[in-house]
């Protein structure tokens, strides 16, 4: 008699021998990836901001072993919108807020897997997710980064504050010119009181040469 060669059963037989592993032992071994990230990163309305994000793993690292994703939830909303997804090559957003803004700043062989947003606007403010798989790593948390764009200070902000600091400066400068002329009259008003002071008379004895 042949017989036939079943994958299920073969399937099955790992399975139950994994189980009897754990029941007897009491040990699972579970793999888990790292994730190294920033709280929060602030950047200026307009300009180019980079997110680090860098990883461990148990597991050898390969291009083609790694798999990364980035997504974002802005402030006022409960759902996550994808920024940037990697596997094997960088795959930007073809559509949405982030195209042509998000671009690959990583080096999965080196554990990093940093974007970078450019000109970044308000609507960019809240919290981006760095997800990173390595299998068999597949567990572990995702590191979240806080994104706070702030105003670019306008061309009349910054005149205002240069009068501010000038002025500042002007006054100090008059107060140290009157303080050196009022010291300068002062010495002077001295030495010609001096110099205006009559000599006392000295009497002298005339029968002595």
């Amino acid at each position: 008699t042949r017989y036939m060669w079943d994958p299920s059963v073969t399937v099955m037989s790992m399975g139950f021998c994994s189980h009897l592993f754990v029941i007897v032992t009491g040990v699972r071994h579970v793999s888990g990836i790292e994730i190294y990230t920033a709280k929060e990163v602030e950047a200026v309305n307009g300009t180019n901001v980079k997110l680090k994000c860098t990883f461990s793993s148990t597991q050898p690292l390969s291009a083609k072993s790694v798999t990364v994703s980035w997504n974002f939830r802005s402030i006022n909303s409960a759902t996550d919108e994808s920024v940037f997804y990697y596997h094997e090559a960088p795959y930007p957003p073809q559509t949405g807020r982030f195209k042509d803004r998000a671009v690959w700043s990583g080096d999965i062989m080196r554990r990093d897997v940093s974007i970078t947003l450019h000109d970044v606007p308000p609507t960019f403010n809240g919290t981006y997710i760095c997800q990173v798989r390595n299998p068999p790593d597949v567990h572990g948390s995702n590191g979240e980064i806080i994104l706070k764009v702030v105003k670019k200070a306008t061309i009349s902000e910054i005149g205002i504050l240069a009068a501010a600091v000038g002025g500042a400066c002007g006054v100090i400068l008059i107060l140290l010119g009157i303080f050196v002329a009022v010291k300068y009259y002062r010495r002077k008003h001295m030495s010609t009181d001096i110099e205006m002071r009559p000599r006392e008379h000295v009497w002298k004895d005339p029968t002595v040469w």
